[in-house]
């Protein structure tokens, strides 16, 4: 049945399936993450990752600071 409609739009049978998995999941028809609620988890972890990498930077910049303090305070 859906390869008969997947044929019909032009599609592969189980891309139409996912696209009528998806549609039953933004109206709350079926288990799992609506689009717009996998794009804001998808932002999520980006927003995540963006501030790992820049704690990551401060941790270096910090103990790079504090080396260059005790070097300093060696020299004196």
């Amino acid at each position: 049945m859906c390869d008969d409609r997947a044929a019909k739009v032009g599609c592969a049978a189980q891309t139409l399936h996912n696209w009528v998995a998806q549609a039953e999941r933004n109206r709350s028809a079926r288990a799992g993450l609506s689009t717009d609620e996998r794009e804001r988890m998808n932002a999520l972890k980006r927003a995540v990752q963006e501030l790992r990498q820049a704690n990551e930077i401060l941790r270096k910049a910090e103990a790079y600071f504090a080396q260059a303090k005790l070097d300093r305070r060696l020299q004196a």
